[in-house]
């Protein structure tokens, strides 16, 4: 029988190796193709393959057992068990209508919005401006109802005066901006990077503390080149790729 092939890891050697290792199987056994394998790799070829001792493997092996996503037979070897919920990774395309087509199918929930002082990390985005208006948002899978990603959004005032909560609820904010306040968005800024869950996001994501996300960062500029908006969403790992497509002129 073939066995399953995960993906590979770079180790972090200032995290606990067993801990990166059953982290980054175990988004390879979500993110599994739906014709792929169920049988895993002995624990000496996973060894092998991640560039670590056998104990550390079984240490791995043994917090997904924990989860139930594995099973382990005596003779026999280790097996995915067959109910292991299969993620199909969303993509993050580089179209104004692909980022508002990629959430459809997702349900949303307003956790909190209100005037605040301008972070001083975003104070290079919005010169001269001491307020915005920020928005947090949670994204729940619409069929699943699992969280799949958490968004903030620090907006101009004067453009947020438009915004009404109904229509975030329902629609992304790049939807909202245009298609309801009428802004014209001239292009967006979008900045994508590997990162690990803080304790904020581990609990609205339902995911382990420090286990790998995608953080991305988005920032819009209207027609005059002024930026209207920047976006902070924290994806899951285990349900989203980053997708580039160049094509020859």
């Amino acid at each position: 029988m073939t066995a399953f092939a995960p993906d590979s890891l770079v180790l972090n050697r200032k995290l606990p190796l067993w801990y990166q290792v059953s982290q980054s199987l175990r988004a390879s056994i979500l993110g599994r193709a739906p014709d792929a394998s169920l049988r895993l790799p002995t624990e000496e070829q996973l060894a092998a393959h991640y560039g670590v001792s056998v104990l550390t493997m079984r240490q791995a092996l043994k917090e997904l057992e924990a989860e139930g996503l594995i099973s382990r037979h005596r003779r026999r070897g280790t097996f995915i068990e067959p109910g292991a919920r299969r993620s199909a990774p969303r993509r993050l395309l580089g179209s104004i209508d692909a980022i508002v087509a990629q959430q459809s199918g997702e349900r949303t929930t307003i956790l909190g919005h209100g005037t605040a002082k301008l972070p001083g990390e975003l104070a290079e985005h919005f010169p001269g401006v001491t307020e915005v208006v920020t928005y947090k948002r949670l994204r729940c899978d619409g069929e699943s109802g699992e969280p799949t990603n958490w968004a903030e959004n620090a907006v101009l005032p004067e453009v947020a005066a438009g915004i009404d909560l109904a229509d975030l609820e329902r629609w992304p904010m790049t939807k909202v901006l245009r298609d309801a306040v009428g802004v014209r968005i001239s292009r967006i800024t979008d900045t994508v990077e590997a990162r690990l869950a803080d304790p904020e996001t581990a609990e609205l994501l339902q995911v382990p503390l420090l286990s790998p996300i995608l953080h991305y960062t988005g920032v819009t500029y209207d027609e005059a080149g002024r930026v209207v908006d920047v976006a902070r969403i924290r994806y899951r790992g285990d349900r989203f790729s980053f997708t580039v497509t160049v094509e020859a002129d």
